[in-house]
Formats: C-alpha cells, sequence, structure tokens
C-alpha cells in the first residue's frame, strides 16, 4: 500500500483501525483498543474501530470531532503545513512525537509498540519537513 498522510500527517495506511488493513485483520481491533488505552490513555471498544481516513467525504473517521479536518477542507489546502498558521491550536493538541509519548513512561517502549500505537501518528515530524519545503 501506498503511504497515505492524513490531514494532520498521520500515517493512514499504517494505522490498524484503517479500512483496508481492518479487513485485511479484523483481529487487530481488540490489539488497538489495548494499544491505545495503554500508550495514549483512551479506549474504544473494538467494534467501533474502523476508518476510512479523513479524505472519505461521509464515510467514519476514528475521530468524529476531529477539528483539523474541517479547517484544512474549509482552507482548501493539501494539509496543515501548507497552512500559513502552521503550527496552530488545532493541530499542536494532536502532535505526536515519540520522546513526548516515551517521557509519559518509566519503562522503554517497546519497538513492536512503537511500530503498531505510535509511528503510525508521530505527525510532528513529518509536517515539519512537508513545511520546511513549501
Amino acid at each position: 500500500m501506498e503511504p497515505i498522510l492524513s490531514l494532520c500527517g498521520m500515517r493512514c495506511d499504517l494505522c490498524m483501525a484503517y479500512h483496508p488493513n481492518i479487513e485485511l485483520h479484523p483481529e487487530n481491533r481488540q490489539i488497538l483498543s489495548d494499544g491505545w488505552n495503554t500508550h495514549f490513555g483512551f479506549r474504544i471498544s473494538p467494534e467501533e474501530i474502523e476508518c476510512d481516513g479523513c479524505f472519505a467525504d461521509g464515510k467514519p473517521t476514528q475521530d468524529s470531532e476531529c477539528k483539523v479536518k474541517p479547517c484544512v477542507t474549509g482552507r482548501g489546502i493539501e494539509n496543515c503545513a501548507s497552512c500559513a498558521d502552521y503550527i496552530c491550536e488545532k493541530l499542536s493538541d494532536i502532535l505526536v512525537t515519540f520522546e513526548t509519548m516515551q517521557s509519559k513512561f518509566d519503562h522503554p517502549i517497546p519497538d513492536a509498540d512503537r511500530q503498531r500505537f505510535i509511528f503510525p501518528y508521530e505527525n510532528t515530524d513529518r509536517l515539519t519537513a512537508l513545511h520546511k519545503r513549501k
């Protein structure tokens, strides 16, 4: 699968909640529910986990209260990196770096957990690199 970057810089194609990934591995819903709870502190029930990405109009996204999607689409830009107001409050509330995530724990986050539950959402470096190219 080609890389799919969300409007806020997350990698849809790597997210276990992304619809094509759920179709291939429906058993990952429980694993993801547990992983999000462990690493981000929120729980979504496994049967509620499925996302078509923020580019799929009228289809479900995992964050139904996302403030970034209406902002980016309303401005008619590709993603947050293209915004004149980069980094705004809407975006800063959802920026993820591994270092910030790791600092919340008193033990190293296992590499497998980072790959499954954190790396798809590490949007800070991706967006910063894109913003510098603009």
